[in-house]
């Protein structure tokens, strides 16, 4: 097959033809349709990740039609279309047992603990706790941004953040799974401050229905949120994952608020422990969403109260997902790429 690799961190991926994976007695081999480029991609590829093993292919939110089927495997056929959450259980541990998959004590992650999706087969280990299945009027490219952005952003806003109609909520950081957040949270009537440093971003949250806010000519964030929202947000998210926006988004609550962390940090931040403490703050993280949960979610995209497509700003080939992904250093981009292998 065809697949992106590379072999150090921080070197250049190229497109290589690799062998064919092959299922496990319990797995599944997919055909790739659709896949995301996520910033979670590019943290794995610079080195942030210690699960990773050289060389490597990148990639966790896919969806596509099962091609090879494992042994073990009873629920699921070759020709069914599915997706799968990036977080893959096993389905047999104390987490597994209480609902808890996206926090799975033996988790697999295409992309991170074993080759990804950006290529055009990927192995998908227990199979049976972690397919999704996709009716026919679901496009691919859809679907695919669901297994990390979509469900990721849907979690942290109802299961985390706990938000409930007429609260504000604020969102740092508008990528893929930021502006995610913003449409989950206005589909469940909060009302929503987006904030980014692109232009871009901010007016793909506008549409969606969110207050924006820009650093580069708001110069105290904080300030402002609280401001708009008449003494701070019930709920604050950092969907980008910088020191910088950690501590933006704790300063922006209320009394009493909930700050969720959904972007990845590539090192412990200093986090202002004494505005947490003084107004009794929640601080929480957020990590995917299993499997089970999928079903509300998948509800509302087909009644269109949720339309991850719009999202979906940019289409590439397998052949340019090498340095889209390498730019991402540079500019995490604005909206959702997907790739087609």
């Amino acid at each position: 097959m065809r697949a992106v690799v590379f072999e150090q961190f921080g070197q250049d991926p190229k497109v290589e033809t690799v062998p064919d994976p092959a299922p496990s007695t319990g797995g599944v081999v997919i055909r790739v349709a659709a896949t995301g480029l996520c910033r979670s991609d590019w943290h794995g590829w610079i080195g942030h990740d210690p699960d990773i093993r050289l060389p490597h292919v990148p990639g966790h939110e896919l969806a596509g039609t099962i091609a090879a089927v494992g042994p073990g495997v009873t629920r699921w056929r070759e020709g069914d279309r599915v997706t799968v959450p990036f977080v893959c259980a096993c389905g047999r541990c104390p987490a597994c047992a209480a609902g808890d998959q996206q926090v799975c004590e033996r988790q697999t992650q295409p992309g991170f603990t074993h080759w990804g999706s950006f290529a055009e087969y990927v192995a998908v280990e227990d199979a049976e706790v972690n397919l999704v299945g996709l009716a026919a009027d679901i496009p691919f490219a859809t679907a695919a941004g669901l297994g990390c952005r979509v469900a990721t952003a849907f979690r942290a806003v109802l299961a985390q953040g706990r938000v409930a109609a007429g609260e504000w909520v604020a969102v740092h950081g508008c990528g893929g799974v930021g502006l995610s957040s913003v449409a989950v949270a206005i589909a469940a009537g909060a009302r929503v401050v987006a904030v980014d440093i692109s232009q871009t971003a901010l007016d793909l949250a506008a549409g969606l229905g969110a207050v924006c806010l820009n650093p580069v000519t708001t110069v105290d964030i904080p300030a402002a949120v609280r401001d708009l929202t008449g003494g701070g947000a019930h709920v604050s998210l950092d969907c980008l994952g910088s020191p910088a926006t950690c501590a933006a988004s704790i300063l922006s609550l209320r009394r009493r608020g909930r700050h969720v962390q959904v972007g990845l940090l590539p090192k412990d931040p200093l986090v202002p422990m004494a505005r947490v403490i003084a107004y009794e703050l929640s601080v929480l993280g957020s990590h995917g969403m299993p499997a089970h949960a999928y079903p509300e979610m998948m509800a509302m995209v087909s009644a269109g109260t949720l339309r991850p497509a719009d999202l979906i700003t940019r289409t590439i080939a397998l052949d340019d997902a090498p340095n889209a992904l390498t730019a991402m250093g540079n500019a995490p981009g604005t909206g959702v790429t997907m790739i087609t292998p």
